[in-house]
């Protein structure tokens, strides 16, 4: 099973009707950076014309989103020549996105970078920013987490396009799993005595389990969820069907996860149950006060496989970060 940060997980992104505003999304090809852009030109009623997956080249790919000679060239000819034409708008995520979205700009588009582009934000008509990195600008858009679709709708949809899991037993437990990343070792062994300890709780106390993985989870993680998974009732994704990661947050009663992914937890904390965290004292850098900072907002607890639920708000920044979008491009308006 995958949750949010890989194609297969991009679902129930809906479609946008009405005018259109001539609109290209670019990306570096990270699914996870695909699904803010898109989460942002639906939170501002647009219809994206046109999809960039960047193909990167060196030497430009090197010094993104610096600019070196011939940065025309970056992406390759057709994006080149597509830079005669540019739209009225470009939304793009990541630091290889920020290079197209700076020579866009530079030719008459308005641009909406999303993510640090590491250089002085001026070169972007407005930078979104997670707050955690700390990025300061009069052009700075900054926001608890990342940006992303889940909302009452979307997670009513979820509930509505697999019905089939209401039936599981309460309360239904999501269980989300990520994988290593840059500042998260993950600790197969750790992660085998949380998920004993989690398993027994249900055993226990009733319920069920939906358990996800990522593509970055360990490749053994999945022969130790088949093995501790029999004891409980649960549901895991086997790639056969559609991915039912948004019914899995649409029928959840309580959500644990791995600490490791920023887009995870920003979509878990935006449903409306309470998000417990495994061991997030072992992340780091700057995604450690992400952490931080939704432990002070009582949005997520540190994993207790007794814990009592408590009341929670969800977490939904995208739709206040598209009206000051909305806002300082001038955009129109749109049905």
């Amino acid at each position: 099973m995958e949750h949010a940060d890989s194609p297969e997980r991009i679902v129930l992104i809906r479609e946008t009707t009405g005018p259109r505003l001539p609109t290209w999304l670019l990306d570096d090809g990270h699914a996870g950076n695909l699904r803010q852009a898109q989460a942002l030109a639906h939170a501002l009623g647009i219809a994206p014309q046109h999809h960039w997956t960047l193909q990167r080249r060196a030497p430009w790919c090197w010094a993104a989103p610096r600019l070196l000679p011939a940065s025309t060239q970056a992406f390759g000819a057709a994006f080149a020549q597509a830079l005669q034409r540019p739209p009225a708008l470009a939304i793009g995520c990541g630091r290889q996105a920020a290079l197209a979205t700076r020579l866009l700009r530079r030719r008459g588009a308005r641009v909406a970078q999303i993510l640090d582009p590491r250089v002085d934000p001026r070169h972007w008509d407005v930078v979104i920013a997670p707050e955690h990195d700390g990025l300061r600008g009069e052009n700075v858009i900054s926001l608890i987490g990342s940006l992303h679709p889940v909302d009452a709708s979307w997670l009513a949809n979820g509930r509505a396009a697999f019905p089939h899991l209401q039936q599981l037993p309460g309360p239904r437990t999501a269980l989300l799993i990520g994988g290593p990343s840059a500042h998260f070792a993950m600790d197969t062994q750790a992660l085998a005595h949380w998920l004993d300890a989690l398993v027994a709780s249900v055993a226990r106390q009733g319920g069920s389990l939906m358990v996800t993985t990522s593509r970055r989870t360990p490749g053994g993680v999945g022969a130790l969820l088949a093995e501790r998974l029999r004891a409980v009732p649960h549901a895991r994704w086997d790639g056969a069907d559609a991915n039912p990661y948004a019914g899995f947050l649409g029928w959840a009663e309580r959500i644990v996860c791995t600490p490791d992914s920023v887009n995870m937890l920003s979509e878990a904390c935006a449903t409306e149950v309470p998000v417990e965290v495994f061991a997030p004292e072992r992340v780091g850098g700057r995604p450690a006060q992400f952490l931080e900072q939704l432990m002070a907002l009582s949005r997520i607890r540190r994993f207790a496989p007794e814990q009592p639920a408590w009341p929670v708000t969800p977490l939904r920044e995208t739709a206040r970060v598209a009206a000051l979008v909305h806002q300082r491009l001038g955009l129109p308006t749109l049905a």
